[in-house]
């Protein structure tokens, strides 16, 4: 069996605030909107700009945190997978959809300030320091690079 790759990694700004709801089987899921841009310059050197609008879905822990962090203006990094679906409206159209399905995601700074990195890992809490003694470079830290 070969195998196949659905990554999407995206930077962009939070374009309102995230709508959370919970499924019927209580379920937390946050939808966020994310703008990302792109410019460059046409045949005929004129600065052009572009926002594509993209639909995250964040589910369980994550939404916990999307809830509590995320806000409008926010500079999200969003890393997931595309998923596909469709529905019909009233008049029995159908409509057809791109979400990503965000696994993790880093606060990178907005109106509300950064954050801590936000995934759907559970993490363990790290020891607080304390003035006037203790270990910096505490053995558990995630942080470190080995």
């Amino acid at each position: 069996m070969s195998r196949s790759l659905n990554k999407v990694m995206l930077i962009g700004n939070v374009g309102a605030d995230p709508e959370i709801r919970v499924t019927a089987s209580g379920v937390k899921v946050a939808k966020v909107s994310l703008a990302t841009n792109r410019t460059w310059t046409d045949r005929g050197g004129q600065q052009q700009e572009r926002t594509e609008w993209h639909r995250l879905n964040m589910w369980d822990r994550l939404a916990d945190i999307v809830e509590q962090y995320v806000h409008k203006g926010d500079r999200l990094y969003a890393e997931g997978r595309l998923e596909y679906s469709q529905s019909e409206d009233d008049k029995g159209n159908v409509r057809y959809f791109t979400d990503i399905r965000v696994f993790d995601m880093v606060m990178l700074g907005g109106q509300s300030g950064g954050g801590p990195p936000m995934d759907s890992s559970p993490r363990r809490p790290k020891p607080q320091q304390q003035s006037g003694g203790g270990n910096p470079f505490d053995a558990d830290d995630d942080d470190l690079p080995f």
